[in-house]
């Protein structure tokens, strides 16, 4: 009996101590650190690669801008949609997240993938730079959630798309009624929102 006691007693400090982590993580926006990359390359079952794709119809020929592309989860399928004629930008403030994801795709034969090392609040990019970009499981990274929209707005032409996927097992998950808002306020329109329980992806066409 007192081995089990001890037993639930770990349990229970072990998952305190996980919800103080997640806590944390909410209250203090901030990326996943190269050390930890572990995270970001897990399955993504609520927010998969392939529902990107297809919410996100990448065409050959596009550029695209990819926001915290991690280690590169999403980043190599929406390069071989786009061809070695279209271009994929992927933003990161992370050198070696930028440098880790770049190999994985010259890897696989992938030319097309070019990085910038910066912040989402401050895109080096002149207006209506992109067809299209897309923020995976990072947006609640980003210290000012409503910069970043604005910010990604001024990049992405007029009738082009922005396409933000959530995860509810995220920390820094945004909620849609947030994301909506502040996209509202960005001139962002939502025009499709899919997914369950466990994450969404939502569809915004700059106006």
């Amino acid at each position: 009996m007192p081995s089990g006691r001890a037993g639930a007693a770990v349990a229970a400090a072990a998952l305190a101590g996980a919800l103080g982590i997640a806590l944390w993580w909410r209250r203090n926006p901030s990326p996943c650190p190269y050390a930890q990359r572990f995270w970001v390359e897990l399955p993504h079952p609520s927010i998969t690669r392939e529902r990107l794709e297809e919410i996100l119809a990448p065409r050959p020929g596009e550029r695209v801008l990819e926001v915290g592309p991690g280690t590169g989860y999403y980043t190599l399928g929406v390069a071989r949609r786009l061809g070695d004629d279209g271009r994929l930008h992927i933003l990161d403030v992370q050198d070696k997240m930028l440098e880790h994801t770049c190999r994985r795709a010259r890897e696989a034969g992938l030319h097309n993938v070019v990085p910038v090392s910066a912040d989402a609040r401050d895109i080096p990019y002149d207006g209506a730079s992109f067809d299209a970009a897309y923020v995976c499981a990072a947006l609640g990274e980003v210290p000012d959630v409503s910069a970043a929209l604005r910010e990604l707005r001024r990049v992405v032409r007029p009738g082009g798309q922005l396409v933000v996927g959530e995860s509810y097992l995220d920390p820094h998950l945004v909620r849609i009624g947030v994301l909506r808002a502040a996209a509202d306020a960005a001139g962002l329109a939502l025009e499709r929102r899919s997914g369950g329980v466990a994450g969404y992806f939502a569809r915004f066409e700059a106006v």
